[in-house]
């Protein structure tokens, strides 16, 4: 009886958390892990002079994306610091459009007061001159960070992982390791949370692992070897029948482990190299999908999946045209939407059979897209790197409507926040709070 207890006491806390986060937007891709915030309500237009709450010059770039918790905004950056050096290229084999280092590096998390964009604390956790420059359209900080209320973990890839407090507190770092990406494109998997579990995708050019470690003191509870090149997918954690999974897109295959133990459960392949794009899980199925040597998409049934699924009746559905590179799909509901590559080109298909629901539609007025479509309140936000974001109206089943157009004076990679009657961008100069004006 008292096992029992302890039992159900436990399910309540983990709810309980769970609908506290499902407020905030506490890590990469929301409370939901899926782009959606179910309590927010922004707004809909804004621009430079139009429902901008706030404005907060950064002094640092990354694109990694805002997490949002209570009265704080915490954003990470990578800040140049000190005198210029003889720079470093990139020899890595096929290295293009990538940028030489210069100059030292301070890996830096900050929090801005969510009314007021004021910067509460500003905590450097390393620096460095970093081995790589990345891609000239990337950031030497691209690891979203994430909270679960009262610890913050900011991840800096070759540069360390972090446990702080809200305060800015440092309370644990790890070095795991030299990361060698793929052409020398830079690094950018987000960790992700659940419970104590803090687990980390560490694909690379060497040793690929996936970690699990303690989230109050960092130590490793497993590491698992993985045969595989680089990629830039966060982990998915979800539970099926009782059983909670780490679900890791990937090159070689998208692959499924045990959260408590890493031992894998099932494995898929058919994804082609250069995985950017996180998975998707909702109604039974895991959606991953990429679009660098060819285009792919799959659907995968969790129950039943075991041992390798690769050509199984567990794929539910397959798609090979549309599909995204580096803007992750957007689950609302059984309604999946996704960007064809990094272009403006918006599909929706049904979760459950894969055929369309409506669209594609070709969207207008923007040209590249890296940040992934966000939603809330009916509505579906979509940012270009050119600064325009296009707000849709989502709430009729059967269509999508255009309703606003909105520019801002900045460079955007980063995807959005929303929180309340807020939304956060992040720019490459600028952090911008949006909120429509009150009533009188």
């Amino acid at each position: 009886m008292r096992r029992a207890l302890i039992l159900v006491a436990c399910f309540v806390s983990l709810l309980c958390r769970a609908e506290e986060a499902s407020q905030h937007w506490p890590q990469w891709r929301g409370p939901m892990a899926n782009g959606t915030a179910p309590h927010a309500n922004p707004p809909s237009t804004w621009s430079e002079t139009e429902h901008v709450q706030w404005k907060a010059s950064l002094p640092g770039k990354g694109h990694s994306s805002p997490i949002v918790w209570g009265d704080q905004v915490l954003v990470s950056m990578a800040i140049p610091t000190g005198p210029k050096k003889a720079p470093v290229y990139n020899q890595a084999e096929g290295a293009h459009d990538n940028l030489p280092v210069d100059q030292d590096h301070a890996f830096v998390l900050a929090s801005y007061n969510r009314q007021t964009g004021k910067l509460a604390w500003k905590t450097t956790l390393a620096t460095a001159f970093p081995h790589e420059g990345g891609h000239d359209t990337g950031s030497l900080a691209s690891a979203s960070p994430l909270t679960d209320g009262e610890h913050v973990i900011a991840f800096f890839g070759s540069q360390g992982l972090y446990g702080m407090d809200l305060q800015g507190k440092v309370l644990w770092s790890r070095d795991l390791g030299r990361m060698d990406t793929r052409h020398a494109h830079g690094e950018g998997a987000s960790p992700a949370l659940h419970g104590s579990h803090l687990i980390v995708n560490w694909d690379h050019e060497g040793a690929s692992m996936l970690h699990a470690l303690d989230k109050a003191t960092g130590q490793t509870l497993w590491s698992r070897p993985r045969d595989e090149a680089t990629s830039w997918s966060t982990p998915l954690i979800v539970e099926h029948q009782g059983v909670r999974q780490v679900i890791v897109s990937a090159t070689g295959r998208i692959r499924s482990y045990d959260l408590s133990t890493g031992k894998e459960l099932w494995q898929c392949g058919g994804l082609s190299r250069n995985v950017v794009a996180s998975p998707v899980a909702g109604h039974g199925l895991v959606v991953a999908a990429n679009s660098y040597d060819w285009q792919a998409m799959l659907a995968i049934r969790l129950e039943g999946a075991q041992g390798d699924v690769t050509d199984s009746d567990q794929v539910a559905w397959s798609l090979n045209r549309l599909t995204p590179y580096v803007p992750s799909p957007l689950l609302l509901g059984k309604r999946l939407y996704f960007l064809r590559h990094l272009q403006g080109i918006l599909s929706c298909v049904d979760l459950e059979t894969g055929e369309a629901s409506h669209g594609p539609w070709r969207l207008p007025v923007v040209r590249m897209v890296f940040a992934s479509p966000v939603a809330a309140a009916g509505r579906i936000y979509i940012t270009s790197r050119e600064g325009i974001t296009l707000v849709f109206d989502h709430s009729q089943e059967e269509d999508m409507r255009l309703i606003a157009v909105n520019r801002l004076d900045d460079t955007f990679s980063a995807s959005p926040a929303l929180v309340g009657e807020q939304l956060i961008l992040r720019g490459e100069r600028f952090l911008y709070s949006l909120k429509a004006a009150s009533e009188p």
